[in-house]
């Protein structure tokens, strides 16, 4: 049943990269949209809560336990050290519901914050959510100002973690 479930994950991450959500409603220099989200223990994360004392990555996902956002998600782990020595928040927010969220986190020793956006409203305000209902895989560096910096819509998934890692860096 599980090999089921991820070949019909992996046939709809293919479809979503040609269904919208291409975070055209938002650009570099606008406020960053405010959110409070909670991770797969019902702890919550506010952006605002950031403002004047780091950068923070937002990287969407479009599905837990999936190749590409494994991949993805496991590269940032392996390196979360240096986020946390260099003092940057990084968040993974997806649509997936929190049970989904924690069993991805378990799998895979995530050691980050992965936040539900099961309401889709995060997802919709940061204009990725595509017409499938699932978040497109885009990120955003938010400076500590709360102001968009950076938006990374076309990248090497092998690359990515440092990619954001060393822009973020330049926003210290």
């Amino acid at each position: 049943m599980k090999t089921i479930k991820h070949i019909f994950a992996i046939v709809i991450i293919f479809l979503v990269s040609s269904c919208g959500g291409t975070a055209d409603n938002i650009s570099v220099g606008d406020d960053a949209p405010s959110f409070t989200l909670e991770d797969a223990k019902g702890n919550s994360f506010t952006l605002s809560d950031y403002k004047d004392k780091s950068p923070v990555i937002i990287y969407f996902y479009p599905k837990a336990n999936t190749p590409g956002c494994t991949k993805q998600a496991c590269a940032i782990r392996d390196d979360y050290s240096k986020f946390e020595e260099s003092g940057i928040t990084i968040f993974g927010i997806s649509v997936d519901d929190k049970e989904d969220i924690q069993e991805f986190m378990d799998d895979y020793d995530l050691n980050f914050p992965l936040l539900s956006d099961s309401k889709k409203t995060t997802s919709k305000d940061y204009g990725v959510l595509n017409n499938l209902g699932f978040a497109s895989r885009i990120s955003f560096i938010i400076d500590k100002e709360s102001k968009i910096a950076k938006i990374m819509k076309d990248f090497d998934i092998d690359k990515h973690s440092q990619q954001v890692l060393d822009f973020a860096l330049t926003l210290k």
